[in-house]
């Protein structure tokens, strides 16, 4: 499941979005919010069938070296121990991979050159060598070499971030990353006893009564709705800025962050600070640290003498 820290920067890019298309259509921009995060499922799915890809390769490259003029002793007896990891078999065989792999009829025919670049990635770094000559592994050894791949590997591999970015508008941004920390979520949670029928866990549960799933519509709902009050209650406090200067992604953080201080009773006064604060380091400027801070601060203040700012638990207005 997605962290909340993941479904905030889902809803701002969502608004954002919504924001740059001059679109009134709410119903619309949920739609698209919605499809952002089951992108990340079929990220999850076109990445298992990249690890079993690259596995296939190592196996044609076995096959093959046994049919040298003059096979050596390594060509003819060839270290299986990634070609026939556990872990992968298993996915290969669950069923729930493989009808999700078939109904995005994902196809790596025309990636060849690619495969065999993150092959070499794999082959040369340090961690897969201990692994192929390690005296015997067993199902955590394998599950261990698969999530050392995607976090070593897989992570840095450019030439694969730029071909989903192709794919798809909706993983651009931060999507690969994402994608590959829910991969080794999932990998984690695979377990030798785990049979064919055991299903990949959403990224996001589908269906109305889930927190998360009604968190992130109602922030979206929230900040949208409100923007022009929320607007205004940051032009006030930004009497040094015009308003239409200040960059947009600082607006809409500082508006979603309002959305939350004022909507969600729940979410304590310090978490929604320091969360947006922390998303504008990776999605605005240097200096949008400092500005949003300076902003919130005064808000919550003149929010928390107004009695605006309600929260169910004892200390969650602290911060």
């Amino acid at each position: 499941m997605l962290s909340r820290r993941h479904l905030r920067i889902k809803v701002l890019q969502a608004v954002y979005a919504f924001v740059q298309s001059g679109s009134t259509d709410l119903a619309k921009g949920e739609k698209q919010l919605l499809s952002s995060i089951e992108k990340i499922s079929e990220l999850i799915i076109y990445q298992l069938s990249f690890l079993i890809e690259m596995r296939d390769f190592a196996h044609n490259r076995i096959e093959e070296s046994k049919k040298k003029f003059f096979p050596s002793d390594e060509d003819l007896n060839p270290n299986m121990r990634f070609v026939e990891n556990k872990v992968l078999m298993k996915i290969e065989e669950n069923r729930d991979y493989k009808r999700n792999r078939d109904r995005l009829r994902i196809n790596w025919g025309e990636e060849r050159e690619m495969i065999r670049k993150g092959y070499i990635m794999l082959r040369e770094s340090k961690f897969f060598e201990k692994y192929m000559h390690k005296g015997e592994n067993g199902f955590e050894e394998d599950r261990d070499l698969l999530i050392k791949l995607v976090k070593k590997v897989l992570a840095d591999f450019e030439l694969l971030e730029y071909f989903y970015e192709s794919k798809s508008v909706f993983w651009a941004f931060d999507s690969y990353f994402t994608g590959n920390q829910m991969l080794i979520k999932y990998l984690k949670s695979i377990d030798a006893g785990d049979d064919e029928l055991r299903k990949i866990p959403p990224v996001i549960k589908n269906n109305e009564g889930d927190e998360d799933r009604a968190f992130m519509i109602r922030l979206f709902h929230k900040t949208i709705l409100s923007s022009e009050k929320f607007g205004s209650l940051i032009e006030e406090k930004a009497r040094n800025w015009e308003l239409d200067r200040i960059a947009l992604m600082d607006t809409i953080l500082i508006k979603m962050a309002l959305a939350e201080l004022l909507e969600f009773p729940s979410i304590p006064v310090k978490v929604t600070l320091n969360e947006y604060i922390d998303i504008s380091k990776y999605y605005s400027s240097a200096k949008s640290k400092v500005f949003i801070n300076g902003i919130l601060d005064k808000l919550i203040v003149d929010l928390k003498e107004q009695d605006m700012i309600k929260k169910t638990g004892r200390g969650l207005l602290e911060y």
